[in-house]
């Protein structure tokens, strides 16, 4: 697994989205390296990190980051996850807990069907599966590409109610006109014990690049602070 770090501090873990890499969080870095120690991978089968398996799960990604931590001798982190990274940051409280400090999770889905995306953003993806489903898949690249589709296609299936096993704090974004529907991430906050639920006005689902600063500074201030239930921003 590819991880480069950046600045000293406390220990903060980036996850990135589908199809990503550490670039992903490049305007981002700099914001928090004279707090933090930046760590920052490329998740399994994307950027410099290879994958050898048929298939691919959350889960996998999950355990694969409770293990780089291990590997770079950090007890617990903070965490902020985009997208895919969402997911991926509350499976990694759910099935590694004493590993998260707190995490701030944008744009995190819990079941692949359109009651969770967005109809539009949801037929596209129909439409690509349906085109190639049947299609030989030539090269590591192609066959690459394939196994990252289709573990958003059917994946993931988190029942709401398990989140209550997520004992961390947890700040849960989602732009108002998300990909992921907004009701969907009030059931996510809604089921996490300890949870801020941040609708952000006018943006979809890149949070970080379109509300730059702000997203810098939410996240900041929801890591410094005690959690306060019903804090609103």
């Amino acid at each position: 697994m590819y991880c480069e770090t950046y600045g000293t501090g406390k220990p903060l873990l980036m996850i990135h989205g589908d199809n990503g890499s550490i670039s992903t969080f490049s305007d981002i870095i700099p914001a928090f390296t004279d707090d933090y120690k930046v760590i920052v991978a490329d998740s399994r089968a994307q950027g410099k990190s290879k994958d050898l398996t048929d298939s691919i799960s959350f889960e996998m990604m999950a355990d694969d980051y409770a293990a780089l931590l291990d590997s770079l001798h950090v007890d617990s982190a903070y965490v902020i996850g985009w997208s895919d990274g969402g997911i991926n940051a509350l499976l990694l409280a759910m099935r590694h807990p004493e590993k998260v400090k707190k995490i701030a999770s944008s744009g995190a889905n819990l079941w692949p069907d359109s009651t969770a995306i967005n109809g539009k953003d949801w037929l596209s993806a129909k439409k690509e599966y349906e085109q190639n489903k049947d299609r030989i898949k030539l090269g590591d690249q192609d066959k690459r590409n394939w196994k990252l589709f289709m573990m958003d296609w059917t994946q993931p299936h988190i029942n709401p109610k398990s989140l209550n096993a997520i004992k961390c704090p947890v700040l849960v974004m989602s732009g108002d006109h998300d990909l992921i529907k907004k009701e969907h991430s009030k059931i996510i906050a809604q089921n996490i014990p300890k949870s801020n639920l941040w609708i952000v006005p006018k943006s979809g689902h890149g949070i970080l690049f379109e509300h730059r600063r702000k997203f810098i500074s939410t996240i900041k201030d929801f890591f410094d602070r005690p959690f306060q239930a019903n804090y609103s921003y």
